[in-house]
């Protein structure tokens, strides 16, 4: 079994990464992780490459995503909530999806056959609005072929209470590794 797990989180010891690190502790399998803010991935620059040819103009990290990708079983999308959304540095990530829009809607074709399960975990202290960022989650994972999602998981409040501590969010990631490993 091979998961990817794509970390929107600025923080390389923050409350998404300590979900992040059960997950990776408990689960079967291999997992590659995608740090969104230490990887180099250029966002997608709207060059239109993607509209007639298969992969990405850009030469960078992506590259080994994109092969990752299409041989991976299942799929985790973990970020914090900045300004009711995705993190910036994870969208610029997924807006290199836009080759499997364009295979799909322009070229007609499929760009990934295997299909994998997903999973959203996102982690604020903000208002607790969590639609939009997980609208948003939803949608990458579509683009990778995710349609069989896991329901998300989230832990709110983390100014006052680490992500660790709240148990909801603890069973929820333990509920994500039994829905992977399934």
């Amino acid at each position: 079994m091979k998961t990817l797990i794509i970390n929107g989180s600025p923080r390389v010891n923050g409350d998404t990464v300590s979900l992040v690190n059960i997950l990776k502790e408990k689960i079967n399998g291999e997992c590659m992780t995608v740090d969104a803010y230490r990887c180099k991935v250029s966002p997608c620059t709207d060059c239109r490459f993607c509209w007639e040819n298969s992969g990405c103009a850009i030469k960078d990290e992506m590259e080994q995503i994109y092969a990752y990708i299409q041989e991976c079983d299942n799929i985790l999308i973990a970020s914090p909530i900045y300004f009711s959304e995705l993190t910036g540095k994870l969208l610029d990530v997924g807006s290199r999806l836009q080759t499997y829009f364009c295979a799909r809607f322009f070229r007609k074709e499929e760009p990934i056959v295997k299909a994998k399960k997903g999973a959203v975990v996102l982690v604020g202290g903000g208002d607790g609005h969590i639609d939009k960022p997980y609208e948003t989650a939803c949608t990458l994972l579509h683009h990778m072929n995710c349609y069989n999602i896991h329901q998300v998981v989230f832990s709110h409040n983390t100014n006052d209470r680490p992500a660790v501590e709240d148990k909801q969010a603890i069973n929820g990631i333990n509920s994500i590794i039994s829905f992977f490993m399934d």
